[in-house]
């Protein structure tokens, strides 16, 4: 049971985590100068098997790592954003990031599913311990 229950558990982390690097996604979709130069990159949440909090072999998910998204950024033409190419063949683009808000809502609404069906797994486990012991007793 306890087993069941520390899966679901790790799941949660794992699309609480999730979920907050899609927020941050969408909350830098206009941001043209971040502190590596550039515009903001996209950022996507690695998972990987296993519960590093109970060994690597444990059963579970975890985020592994956090990575940027090497995808081009957007150009659009705006010569008198502050940030916008000086010189050069793309005077006068300025670089966005590449950040989609349709493919973030759609990560975010999978997130939450998925953190919806952890959530109802943990409570028909719930549901089923607490029948056997009705059964015992």
């Amino acid at each position: 049971m306890y087993g069941a229950l520390d899966i679901s558990a790790s799941a949660l982390t794992a699309q609480r985590t999730n979920l907050d690097v899609i927020a941050g996604n969408i909350a830098n979709m206009y941001t043209t100068r971040s502190d590596d130069g550039g515009p903001f990159r996209r950022r996507i949440a690695m998972f990987a098997s296993g519960d590093p909090q109970n060994g690597n072999n444990a059963p579970g998910v975890h985020i592994r790592e956090v990575v940027r998204d090497q995808s081009p950024f957007r150009k659009v033409y705006q010569p008198n954003h502050p940030d916008a190419i000086k010189e050069g063949p793309e005077k006068g683009y300025l670089l966005m990031p590449n950040v989609d808000a349709s493919t973030e809502m759609v990560n975010a609404m999978m997130a939450a599913r998925s953190y919806e069906a952890n959530v109802t797994v943990m409570e028909i486990t719930k549901s089923m311990a607490a029948s056997a012991l009705r059964l015992l007793a």
